[in-house]
């Protein structure tokens, strides 16, 4: 994507994408952003995010030395984040060793039995899976209908229970990610984290500047504003080969956001998901994180 001469946010983000051979393949000639005519801006979506569910901070003395906190237990077993486990042991969703446990600080101690709405969990290794999605294939657990989902793909990646962050409808294509750290899949999917995504998006026809610039000025659908943070042609491409940076998690956005402006899209493809790129992983194959982009998720 170009960068203004004048702009030294501009030469900053070029810098930074000249590190990803995703970003490379986007149009050196045209980006817009609202009222800067060519000049690269980019803008955060600050969207009113949820208001947090408050728990008491009042703890109970441990009722013994050592041992690991039952929300932190419940949260290192995959169900959920910790803040939501807190939610859930004050709601009587949590027993130790047959007695339900409803306060806030409660230590689980080695051999502990501990259920969760009546199933047993126990911690697991923390496990990050990315997948490259193929077309036809649905973002769910399992499916009524008999239609191939995602985890049929990443069925023997790990032995531990993965679960998939946010979803890609069935004819969308690209990374999508695994885990079974409920912490982290809050941190991705929240909007308060502003997590960015990069699609390439393949339209029926040219995308004309006009309409290119109103998506980049920002629009309202169904009631609700919608910013991107960047979108371009892609270099050596059609025009109706465009980019978009997108940090909204929306249902369907991309999609949705060209069919306001009377375009259909062919294929879309996420090619970058919070940091994490398509390098070196083929179509319908999957592959553990390294130690450095656990880290770099860490720390979003």
């Amino acid at each position: 994507m170009n960068s203004s001469k004048n702009s030294s946010r501009g030469r900053h983000q070029g810098k930074k994408s000249s590190q990803n051979s995703s970003d490379k393949k986007f149009s050196s000639k045209k980006r817009f952003s609202k009222s800067s005519g060519d000049k690269p801006v980019y803008r955060k979506l600050k969207p009113n995010a949820d208001e947090e569910v408050k728990v008491s901070s009042k703890v109970s003395k441990p009722n013994v030395e050592g041992g690991i906190r039952l929300n932190k237990y419940i949260s290192n077993s995959g169900v959920c984040s910790r803040r939501e486990a807190d939610v859930f042991i004050k709601a009587g969703s949590a027993s130790v060793n047959g007695k339900l446990i409803n306060e806030m600080g409660y230590k689980v101690m080695p051999g502990d039995v501990v259920k969760f709405d009546g199933s047993l969990i126990s911690p697991e290794q923390k496990r990050y899976i990315l997948l490259n999605k193929p077309k036809n294939y649905i973002t769910t657990m399992d499916d009524d209908r008999g239609r191939k989902t995602v985890m049929d793909l990443v069925s023997k990646a790990t032995k531990e229970r993965i679960y998939p962050v946010g979803r890609l409808d069935r004819n969308t294509t690209g990374l999508l990610l695994f885990t079974n750290d409920g912490e982290m899949a809050k941190k991705l999917t929240h909007p308060k984290h502003n997590v960015q995504k990069l699609y390439h998006a393949s339209l029926d026809k040219k995308l004309g500047m006009g309409d290119m610039q109103k998506i980049a000025d920002g629009f309202i659908l169904d009631e609700k504003r919608v910013m991107v943070d960047e979108i371009s042609y892609i270099i050596n491409q059609p025009k109706s080969e465009v980019g978009v940076k997108i940090h909204s998690g929306r249902n369907r956005i991309v999609r949705r956001i060209f069919e306001h402006f009377n375009y259909s899209v062919v294929k879309l493809d996420r090619v970058i998901f919070a940091g994490l790129t398509k390098k070196d992983l083929p179509r319908g194959h999957w592959r553990h994180l390294t130690e450095l982009e656990i880290s770099n998720l860490m720390m979003l």
